[in-house]
């Protein structure tokens, strides 16, 4: 059997799959089981963010697997607590909590989130607000965090505690937050799956008024749009605020799985041993790849990602069959007037591959993808939107 027999035999039907196999690449360009080479503008959704087999990256995880792969975390690991000092350098938070996922980092946020509520507000101060059009994960408390009523109705009954406000209606939080027992408001800058929509700097703004006059904790959502996505290293750094905790995955492993959660002054003792924990978080190898991750994410590179994202808001804004153009950096939703499907697969036709957020195209190319390649992409793409 080949791949796709295989595929069909043995693997859970949970993935709608693009008629694609990836055999190889180098960079921004993926090579297809066809034979054909394909921009990427994807990365994994987001991981890949110096693109297919960086020889850094490559090298740095192969030098930590000749030492030693694992240790549990009963034990003293130094790409882990390295890791974790570059973090709180360059965001000027306290301490990591590690773990394998953006779900795993987004359950120990709300697991730090609702054990400071009852430590410091009250035992009953459990409750987190969240957004509609929201997306945090697939376990069963992300899931009930995930402010989409679609991912609500088929793994009943989900975690109680959460409440759902209006995006950008900061209203509707303060509402939330006097009808309920609260312990945190817990968002993402750009809302990824929810349709690659960026939160208005006044909603922001607004959120870090209410939480200080509520004793609330802001919980950022960084799994996609951190690790220099954004234009900066961290999205929330592009509103001037910083959180008490904020999660992140994806792009900081460059493809190997790695979650952190990042623990702010308010919440740095909210642990004791034994309290939360991780068989895999930390792991050596994953840890030393992300160590070259992120000691390349430097403002030259972050300049590239503006000038990147700036070209392609400018080049697809008012294109035909463009309805609009969304997002931050380089998370970016196109908003098509064909059908998101069939602009898709005549990208992918035309050799360049892109994602799909609800009915927008979305665009999540490596931070590193070089300027004429990424050109090339565009107007791919602008070809298989035109009307």
């Amino acid at each position: 059997m080949n791949t796709f027999e295989l595929d069909k035999k043995f693997i859970a039907p949970t993935y709608a799959r693009f008629p694609l196999e990836i055999v190889g690449g180098k960079g921004s360009v993926l090579l297809g089981g066809d034979g054909r080479e394909y921009i990427d503008l994807g990365s994994g959704i987001a991981v890949n963010i110096f693109g297919a087999v960086d020889d850094e990256w490559v090298k740095a995880c192969t030098e930590q697997m000749n030492r030693f792969q694992h240790t549990s975390n009963l034990f003293y690991s130094e790409p882990c607590a390295k890791l974790a000092q570059m973090l709180c350098e360059r965001t000027g938070m306290n301490n990591v909590f590690f773990s394998n996922s953006g779900a795993e980092a987004n359950e120990c946020a709300i697991k730090a989130a609702r054990r400071w509520g009852a430590l410091n507000k009250g035992e009953e101060y459990t409750t987190i607000i969240t957004l509609k059009n929201s997306f945090h994960g697939r376990t069963l408390t992300t899931l009930a965090a995930t402010g989409q009523d679609a991912f609500h109705k088929d793994f009943l009954p989900l975690t109680e505690g959460f409440v759902y406000a209006e995006p950008n209606d900061i209203d509707d939080v303060e509402r939330l937050c006097k009808e309920n027992k609260c312990a945190a408001v817990m968002f993402e800058i750009v809302q990824g799956e929810g349709g690659v929509n960026a939160l208005s700097k006044e909603f922001v703004s607004g959120l870090v008024k209410l939480a200080k006059e509520e004793n609330l904790l802001l919980v950022c959502d960084e799994v996609q749009i951190g690790n220099g996505r954004s234009g900066m290293l961290y999205g929330f750094m592009n509103y001037g605020f910083k959180p008490d905790i904020f999660s992140t995955a994806k792009g900081l492993g460059g493809g190997l799985p790695l979650g952190a959660t990042v623990l702010g002054e308010k919440v740095k003792d909210v642990f004791a041993p034994g309290l939360n924990g991780s068989t895999f978080g930390g792991n050596p190898v994953c840890c030393a790849g992300a160590i070259s991750i992120l000691s390349r994410l430097d403002e030259k590179l972050l300049a590239e990602v503006r000038e990147k994202s700036e070209y392609i808001f400018s080049t697809l804004r008012g294109s035909s069959g463009i309805k609009s153009v969304s997002g931050l950096g380089l998370m970016i939703g196109v908003e098509t007037e064909k059908d998101s499907n069939e602009v898709l697969a005549k990208c992918r036709e035309n050799g360049v591959l892109v994602l799909k957020a609800k009915t927008k195209i979305r665009l999540l190319p490596p931070l590193n993808i070089p300027f004429d390649t990424l050109k090339k992409a565009i107007d791919v793409l602008k070809d298989a939107c035109r009307i």
